[in-house]
């Protein structure tokens, strides 16, 4: 097949407007990539760290999206014991597949090279706890599936896409596969834009019965990663997705409405996506450049690090914390644990007495 006039590569050529809209984004991260080369500027140990909190809110965010309900809070208690291998609910099974799987991602990228074997590979892994995912894990889907639109309770609210059907979808998964390989071996366009256009086909194409919008999500990170885009594993894309999910779905549903016509129109999604990594990019800066403490923590966290900047005294105990801002006792001492870990709280004293100040830079 010729892969430079087929579908998949014509609708990869802009108005100028687009054009310039689309290069400026590019031009904005490969600016970040190449002036920082983000690990070699922390220390191997801030790197772990930063590295287990995008693991967390990463696994958190990208489940919420489908209307998994586990906070942050939880989903990190849940990995901290991933050895029990016990999961109470389906949102846990959930969680821990993707826990496990985006681990392995952002430890062993180098050494898997996109095929229709790795994504079967991923999405098995990623639903490996999941027992409602028993029948379809690691096989493409056998009925019709549409790509809903989800609110905060894992409600339907909307319809987003109608994908490919089930008798066309191994066909059609091999096209994009095989594409992909020969647009990245003959360097065609640029890598974020070959990766956007991937992701967009994978997510239209929708090949599994279910798990396709997180699976993608991983893929995200995966080809990042292996393009150099190394402030993929220190900032999580799937929180700035969440957190902008309405243009997420619209995006999609915009880039959709042109789908496989004879003009297709791919660049909604292309602006969403590159817009996506460019925040991602200059928060990945502004950890180096500034320290922002804020990018790292979940909700309650953040809560517990602002009360104390905003008190009066130098120090607080437990206790004070605890009345404040009425979370459970093992919150608050997780809370303060991770605080010390990060170097922003000193502990002052021993067993009843101890109390805590913040460390300032």
């Amino acid at each position: 097949m010729d892969w430079k006039t087929g579908r998949l590569s014509t609708r990869l050529t802009f108005s100028p407007e687009r054009t310039e809209e689309i290069f400026g984004l590019l031009s904005e991260i490969d600016a970040i990539k190449t002036a920082f080369r983000l690990t070699a500027k922390l220390a191997p140990q801030t790197i772990t760290r930063l590295t287990q909190s995008v693991i967390i809110t990463s696994t958190g965010a990208s489940n919420r999206i489908e209307g998994n309900r586990l906070t942050d809070d939880q989903v990190e208690a849940l990995y901290r014991n991933l050895h029990i291998r016990q999961f109470k609910t389906r949102d846990e099974q959930e969680v821990a597949g993707y826990l496990e799987m985006l681990e392995r991602v952002l430890e062993s990228y180098a050494e898997m090279p996109l095929s229709e074997s790795l994504i079967l590979q991923l999405h098995r892994t990623m639903l490996q706890y999941s027992d409602k995912d028993e029948r379809q894990r690691g096989a493409y889907k056998f009925g019709s599936n549409r790509v809903e639109a989800k609110d905060a309770q894992g409600n339907v609210v909307g319809v987003v896409f109608d994908p490919t059907p089930p008798h066309l979808t191994p066909k059609e998964m091999q096209e994009l596969v095989e594409w992909y390989q020969w647009a990245d071996q003959k360097n065609f366009k640029h890598p974020l834009i070959r990766i956007g256009n991937f992701i967009f086909e994978y997510l239209a194409i929708h090949p599994f019965q279910d798990g396709n919008g997180r699976t993608s999500r991983i893929l995200t990170n995966l080809l990042l990663l292996q393009h150099g885009y190394d402030f993929t594993a220190l900032v999580s894309h799937e929180k700035l997705i969440e957190a902008r999910k309405a243009d997420y779905y619209l995006a999609l549903n915009r880039t959709q409405g042109s789908w496989k016509s004879k003009k297709e129109d791919i660049t909604p999604w292309l602006s969403y996506f590159l817009s996506i990594l460019k925040a991602q990019a200059d928060q990945a800066v502004a950890i180096i450049e500034e320290d922002h403490i804020e990018t790292l923590l979940s909700e309650k966290q953040l809560a517990l690090w602002q009360w104390v900047q905003a008190r009066s005294e130098p120090t607080f105990s437990r206790k004070d914390a605890i009345e404040a801002l009425e979370y459970p006792a093992r919150t608050v001492e997780a809370i303060i644990k991770k605080l010390l870990e990060l170097k922003r709280l000193e502990r002052i004293g021993e067993g009843r007495s101890t109390r805590y100040k913040v460390v300032r830079k």
